[in-house]
């Protein structure tokens, strides 16, 4: 089943996802989680979603499982339930950035511990696919009920974040993509003295105006557009499901969700010093020395939310950030958040009364990068075994914590294939050298290009 990915399930409806699937997942849940109580159940704003939550509901209620039904939500709210509501987990239905057709789930289980690969979700894969009296019987069939105050006691978690900072001088744009931010945004924000001007803030699981996913080149016009109509401050934007939050500067530019690991970092830090704080090895040495610089400890790991998130528990992290756009918070579960990002963000600016581009400014031609670049290819493996075997002679540092990383003392890169996609993803970046950069980005991807069976996917760059 082509569907399960590496941390979540996600497919096309109904061809690959339907009700039947989805009642088996509840059943599958149920057999290999055991949950001891209350299971979250939450769902996007795409039109599948009813039906797929009432079919995954249904299976976990036949296996006996209680259920707290959320309704249309994000999915930080099914992480909030798990970690602090007293369930013992949550499924959300969602597809998160994918078009419209696509429906999947994001599993966690008690404490909002990630379900993936590697905790339960191949077991559960592999027993949908058998007849179902191969579940476990039950003689007590689970309930359903709604828990309005869970929402409640999310919007106070997140606005928490907040120092309390005057909100009057700062404009802020915000694009929902017609997910599902926009009603927690507007509860999150309620009270709050920014301006705000709202764009495609609806939720509408048709997306009418193109796919949530901000790392598309082509949806991000529409709030560089209103930045500069507006003459806003800030821009924020998220996807689908709202677990990834975006940045725009004043004069409506796209930030590379590196340089917000860093900047972040620095403003919790500033706060709790000396805590650590976890980044993927994707793009590195801004992180690293901010986090150093403001008397914090970086950890490098593994990219992806579940594997992410066990790492926080175990370091007991602060913070921990990736150039995808999640942003996890020990405050918050250990989980990810789409929506306290905006508030530290909005904040600092508040605070420092400068400009979101003259603050970063200074890192970017510190540490230029390529922003992630994507091809797709036929082997993963092969190639990277390839461009290996083409920089060793050159004795670089290599480190393989996720796919291939070659570290020179002037520049570096990380080569990667997607968890959840048929991609091959780069990432450059040099100390202080843009056109270090430049030359070795195009380098790399001459080689790559040059294997035959690679061309380019949404690639782009930031220098």
């Amino acid at each position: 089943m082509s569907m399960f990915k590496a941390y979540d399930i996600r497919g096309v409806v109904p061809a690959e996802l339907d009700s039947d699937i989805a009642y088996r997942i509840g059943r599958a849940y149920a057999d290999v989680i055991q949950p001891n109580g209350a299971v979250a159940v939450g769902r996007d704003a795409r039109p599948s979603g009813i039906v797929l939550s009432e079919a995954l509901i249904d299976g976990l209620n036949a296996s006996g499982v209680d259920v707290v039904d959320l309704g249309q939500c994000g999915t930080e709210l099914v992480y909030f339930a798990a970690a602090e509501g007293g369930l013992a987990g949550g499924i959300m239905v969602t597809a998160s950035h994918n078009p419209a057709h696509y429906n999947g789930m994001k599993l966690v289980r008690e404490q909002a511990r990630p379900v993936s690969s590697e905790s339960g979700l191949r077991t559960i894969e592999a027993l949908i696919r058998q007849p179902q009296s191969c579940f476990a019987n039950t003689s007590r069939r689970g309930s359903v009920r709604k828990r309005p105050e869970i929402f409640d006691r999310y919007v106070e978690r997140v606005r928490s974040f907040a120092s309390g900072q005057d909100e009057d001088s700062l404009h802020l744009v915000v694009n929902a993509g017609n997910g599902m931010a926009g009603p927690s945004f507007d509860a999150i924000a309620n009270g709050m003295k920014y301006r705000i001007t709202r764009i495609h803030h609806e939720p509408d699981g048709s997306f009418p105006n193109g796919v949530p996913n901000p790392l598309l080149i082509e949806s991000r016009h529409a709030t560089s557009r209103a930045i500069r109509m507006t003459g806003a401050d800030l821009g924020i934007a998220w996807d689908g499901d709202f677990d990834r939050c975006f940045f725009f500067d004043e004069r409506g530019q796209f930030i590379e969700g590196y340089y917000i690991v860093g900047l972040i970092a620095s403003i919790l830090l500033a706060r709790y010093p000396g805590e650590r704080v976890l980044h993927d090895p994707r793009l590195l040495w801004n992180t690293e020395a901010l986090v150093r610089a403001a008397g914090g400890q970086a950890i490098m790991t593994r990219t992806g939310h579940a594997f992410l998130k066990e790492r926080m528990r175990d370091e007991n992290a602060l913070y921990g950030g990736e150039m995808s756009g999640h942003h996890y918070f020990r405050g918050f579960g250990y989980c990810d958040s789409g929506m306290i990002p905006w508030i530290l963000v909005a904040e600092h600016l508040v605070s420092m009364g400068t400009p979101l581009s003259e603050l970063l400014e200074e890192r970017m031609q510190a540490f230029p990068c390529s922003g992630e670049i994507n091809f797709m290819v036929a082997d993963v493996g092969i190639l990277i075994a390839e461009i290996e075997s083409y920089y060793g002679p050159r004795k670089p540092n290599i480190d393989r914590t996720d796919g291939l990383t070659v570290e020179f003392p002037e520049w570096r890169f990380n080569l990667r294939g997607s968890n959840t996609e048929p991609l091959l993803r780069l990432n450059v970046e040099t100390r202080s050298n843009p056109e270090l950069l430049s030359e070795m980005t195009e380098e790399i991807t001459g080689i790559i290009k040059g294997w035959g069976t690679a061309t380019n996917k949404d690639g782009k760059r930031c220098m």
